[in-house]
């Protein structure tokens, strides 16, 4: 059978003009985040392409064509996924609470048998769809102030209590932040953002006292001063500070960190790689990394702020806050400004599970770009 059987005409050429539409220089970025990684991995491991570089520019060579396919399905068909998505995470949430396999004293992951899954990365874009989608079909005055606001702080809840219970303190604070990011800025009142950030200082102390597992509380209360336990608590964050201060303005040079090399760093190649960056790479490493993120939020940002539907404009800003968090909350943990919760530098930390969702995540961001002349129809069957 011909290909032009197979595809007609039209077909094609809606293809390459969808294909024309993805913004390249979000791949690019995206490129060289992950190909520095890929550097700082080699560096990592001794000058070797395993156990880590090489399967992580495998990962996203893979990821990144998931990305470009993503793209080209229509924001109507992410608009009908959207509930679907967010209960089949839900859905696993649950199950990993009953059944879920054990690790390292925590119970994150879900066997199937064929393969081993993080159903908590599944809802960090599940979320994300299912709060556009609620908040395309709701009134401007409802978004601002109504009890339909039960409705996304439940959709925020459930699953962040879930993972909280694993225990994955790290994950569930980057679902809250997200959840909030996307009623703020669905409209929510100024008053009620108020009220909630006070509520939430107040709630702090004895959620930390009496709800945080052991170790947990040990972490937040140690990073405020971890010459208290340098041995025990305090040495991740302890560590980290000498690798970004002995790489100066410009790095030991490449290979030369002995933070990581003499494996004084811990989990140099995933929660930590951007201490190893500070102290090969110094200050101009880092600052350039940062600027390379800078720039894919910056550019995600634009892409929801050109949609034309609610739901894509939310997708697009939900999806660059969670990249946002990561950034943020990986480099203050890294700098000694936040306690340590086992949230990686996106694309440039090791891991397969997280890169997964970060391309997903961008491939949603890209059909927003691709489709965003597109009408999404309300509940009520209205175009918004």
């Amino acid at each position: 059978m011909t290909a032009s059987a197979l595809t007609r005409p039209g077909e094609r050429d809606r293809l390459i003009v969808k294909f024309g539409q993805i913004d390249w220089a979000l791949c690019v970025l995206l490129s060289l985040i992950a190909g520095a990684g890929g550097v700082m991995l080699y560096s990592i491991a001794g000058s070797s392409w395993t156990p880590w570089a090489a399967d992580h520019l495998i990962r996203f060579s893979i990821f990144f064509g998931l990305m470009i396919v993503l793209a080209l399905i229509d924001i109507r068909v992410w608009f009908a996924l959207a509930y679907p998505v967010y209960g089949m995470g839900l859905l696993m949430l649950i199950a990993v609470a009953l059944v879920g396999e054990v690790s390292l004293g925590a119970q994150r992951w879900l066997h199937l048998g064929f393969v081993r899954i993080q159903p908590s990365e599944i809802m960090k874009v599940g979320l994300v769809l299912a709060l556009a989608r609620f908040y395309h079909g709701v009134s401007a005055k409802d978004a601002r102030f109504s009890w339909k606001l039960l409705i996304p702080a439940g959709l925020i809840g459930m699953p962040a209590l879930l993972v909280a219970h694993q225990p994955d303190l790290g994950t569930a604070i980057l679902l809250s932040a997200t959840g909030a990011a996307i009623v703020v800025l669905a409209g929510l009142d100024w008053r009620v953002i108020l009220t909630g950030v006070v509520g939430a200082a107040v709630a702090v102390p004895p959620f930390i006292m009496f709800v945080m597992k052991d170790y947990q509380r040990d972490r937040i209360l140690t990073f405020l001063n971890p010459e208290n336990d340098p041995s025990g608590a305090g040495y991740h964050t302890l560590q980290a500070k000498i690798a970004l201060g002995s790489g100066g303005l410009l790095g030991k040079g490449y290979g030369l960190g002995s933070q990581s090399q003499l494996n004084f760093l811990p989990e140099k190649q995933t929660d930590f790689i951007f201490a190893t960056l500070a102290e090969e790479f110094g200050f101009v490493g880092c600052v350039s990394i940062l600027i390379l993120y800078a720039a894919v939020i910056f550019i995600a940002l634009r892409i929801a702020a050109t949609a034309h539907s609610h739901f894509g404009r939310l997708c697009a800003a939900g999806i660059t806050a969670t990249f946002t968090l990561y950034v943020l909350i990986n480099g203050a943990m890294v700098m000694g400004l936040a306690p340590v919760v086992g949230v990686p530098m996106p694309l440039l930390s090791y891991g397969g599970t997280v890169m997964l969702t970060v391309m997903v995540g961008f491939g949603l961001v890209q059909a927003v770009r691709v489709h965003r002349y597109s009408e999404v129809t309300s509940g009520k069957g209205t175009l918004v």
